[in-house]
């Protein structure tokens, strides 16, 4: 059992915990959660002994080990099995011991305890933490210090995985893990013999992987049951109550202090007006709950293109005379809303990188709109930001001529508010320089925007906000991420990218999820994707699904009104017999107006599959 009995802790005179307290049974699998700069990473230090505390105390049972990737694993010859094997030190030095110990007792204890631990049975339990972070047999056999900071992360994770303490401290796991890693991740830990707690933003983990969520706010700590949703659910309701009650006393005390006003002065009246004032003084306060700090997104808007805004025939594309994807005849148009999904390595960045133009067509061809504008957001570019200049800086590099008040409006936009405007970007959070790199990529207002893992530093509220705005944007958007909430909410066409191919997904996310967790999906030859079933009789849908079905028919219906509108103007201009004298012209409004049917087409498919599923939700 963990027992955290009525800590505090102050950073540089900011009290980050204040009375806090909270118990913490064995096994138990914990999500951790709260604000950015709350305290969830000092816990967690303080947790392991890092820190001392100003007050109060952590309790452990004794000889309890406790373990957490506090970094990355070191580059070094070592493959990385056995790097991950020298992670469990216990084994490691009862083996040295054997092999020079020769007190006969002291080999039986040994032997022992070689076997309560299941040491023979290690490299297999190993390699398949390996396995399941995306290592291939030919990957755990290479020196650690072959792969890239990312990979090294996932070693240094494999390695406590492996460890198997008693106390498990897991700070933000799945951000250096692809889709199928987090899966994998998820299913581990809930399988996990021992207590964890994990610190995530990741919704699909905090509701599939752990039984109980500890909230830190205002400096307090406070354990709920249940996963994720169970807990903002619950917590919704007791802020609504707390709101209501604070008004309801806000208006009794107004109540009274009008009669205190009105009547003090009064002879016949003092004695109640002075009875009144006691009640003020022994009322306590009901403080209504603070709103959240984090203001949305704000995306510029695009103009519209005519479809398609990027297509592609018979393209490959790849790094030097490597190809990685071949045979690519794609098409995107500017209401798309596409997820990218496949296995590490596979080519979903390469894809992007093509789409964005970082990479060139090897083979094939590939046509952009003339007027094309793209947005683009990579992992590594938040690394890239200037650390000595201040976001500030950066936007005025890109708008030279915009008035400062401008500037500040834009950076507010995304969150960063006038504090963080003028604070260099290497004193940034994480999640404060992945908004910077966001207002990066939409700051001209693409009319597609590429977004490769754009919510690793990014909490749970900074998430919503971005798919709100994802939603509203009326650019394509294509998404790579390992959050299936977020692409469960954004994305309407799923392709699949598998052994340098790009395909569309015939099922949905909840097939892909179980296509992963049934082994497949790992860049092995294995069979085709199986074709989604019927399904069982659907439950009667809950009001937020239904409320996200009807403004997923109306974003259907505002497709089809755009394109009607488009294809009037086309008609128009088609109808003009001057268009017909020059042949070169008429051939390209003609083929504009055949794309635009084509995208007619497919929107009112669509929109008849939008009211169709919406009517089924609301009839029950």
């Amino acid at each position: 059992m963990l027992r955290i009995d009525d800590i505090s802790y102050s950073i540089s005179g900011r009290p980050l915990f204040d009375g806090a307290t909270a118990t913490i049974p064995a096994g138990h699998k914990v999500g951790l959660v709260g604000p950015n700069g709350a305290g969830k990473t000092t816990l967690f230090r303080l947790i392991r002994g890092e820190l001392s505390l100003d007050g109060g105390s952590i309790s452990l049972p004794n000889r309890a080990r406790i373990g957490g990737v506090a970094q990355e694993a070191p580059g070094t010859e070592t493959s990385v099995l056995e790097t991950v094997l020298e992670a469990d030190e216990e084994r490691a030095a009862l083996l040295i011991e054997s092999e020079t110990a020769t007190d006969p007792h002291r080999i039986a204890e040994i032997q022992t305890r070689l076997a309560d631990i299941d040491a023979w049975s290690a490299e297999a339990r190993a390699a398949s933490i390996l396995d399941g972070l995306g290592f291939s047999t030919a990957d755990q056999a290479r020196p650690s210090g072959d792969f890239s900071g990312g990979w090294r992360m996932r070693i240094a994770l494999a390695g406590v995985l492996f460890s198997q303490p008693d106390v498990l401290l897991l700070d933000e796991p799945t951000n250096y893990l692809d889709l199928e890693g987090a899966l994998w991740l998820e299913g581990y830990l809930a399988r996990y013999p021992h207590t964890v707690i994990v610190i995530s933003h990741d919704r699909g983990l905090l509701n599939r992987a752990v039984g109980h969520i500890l909230h830190l706010e205002n400096r307090k700590l406070v354990l709920y049951t249940g996963g994720y949703d169970s807990f903002a659910k619950l917590r919704a309701e007791r802020r609504a109550l707390q709101a209501a009650e604070a008004k309801k006393q806000q208006a009794r005390r107004d109540h009274l202090q009008s009669f205190v006003d009105r009547f003090r002065a009064k002879a016949s009246k003092a004695r109640q007006a002075q009875s009144r004032v006691k009640m003020l003084e022994k009322m306590t306060p009901i403080t209504a709950p603070e709103e959240a700090k984090f203001h949305r997104f704000s995306f510029p808007q695009p103009e519209e293109l005519s479809p398609p805004i990027i297509a592609m025939e018979d393209v490959a594309v790849g790094y030097g005379t490597r190809a990685v994807l071949k045979r690519l005849s794609l098409r995107i148009d500017q209401d798309d809303r596409i997820a990218l999904l496949g296995r590490n390595g596979q080519g979903k960045s390469t894809l992007s990188k093509l789409l964005a133009e970082r990479l060139p067509v090897m083979e094939g061809t590939l046509t952009r709109s003339s007027k094309l504008r793209i947005g683009y957001f990579a992992q590594h570019q938040v690394d890239e930001l200037y650390l000595d200049e201040t976001p500030l800086d950066h936007i005025r590099r890109l708008r030279p001529d915009e008035a400062p008040p401008r500037l500040r409006a834009r950076l507010a936009g995304f969150g960063l508010m006038e504090a963080q405007a003028g604070t260099k970007v290497g004193q940034l959070s994480g999640g404060q320089k992945a908004r910077l790199s966001l207002l990066i990529a939409t700051i001209d207002a693409p009319h597609i925007l590429i977004l490769d893992e754009p919510t690793n530093h990014l909490d749970i509220e900074s998430r919503e906000a971005l798919t709100e705005a994802l939603n509203d944007y009326t650019g394509a958007v294509v998404l790579v991420s390992h959050d299936m909430h977020l692409l469960g909410l954004v994305a309407d066409r799923l392709w699949l990218v598998k052994d340098g191919a790009v395909s569309p997904w015939q099922g949905d996310l909840d097939d892909y999820r179980q296509f992963l967790l049934q082994g497949d999906g790992s860049g092995k030859s294995r069979a085709a994707p199986p074709q989604p079933v019927a399904a069982p009789a659907p439950k009667r849908a809950s009001r937020d699904e239904v409320l996200e079905l009807r403004a997923e028919a109306r974003r259907a219906e505002d497709r089809v009104g755009k394109l009607s509108e488009m294809l009037a103007k086309l008609d128009q201009k088609l109808a003009d017999p001057v268009i017909y004298q020059n042949p070169v012209e008429a051939e390209k409004w003609g083929r504009k107006h055949a794309e635009a049917v084509e995208a007619m087409s497919r929107a009112e498919n669509l929109w008849l599959k939008a009211i169709e599923n919406l009517d089924m939700a609301e009839k029950g």
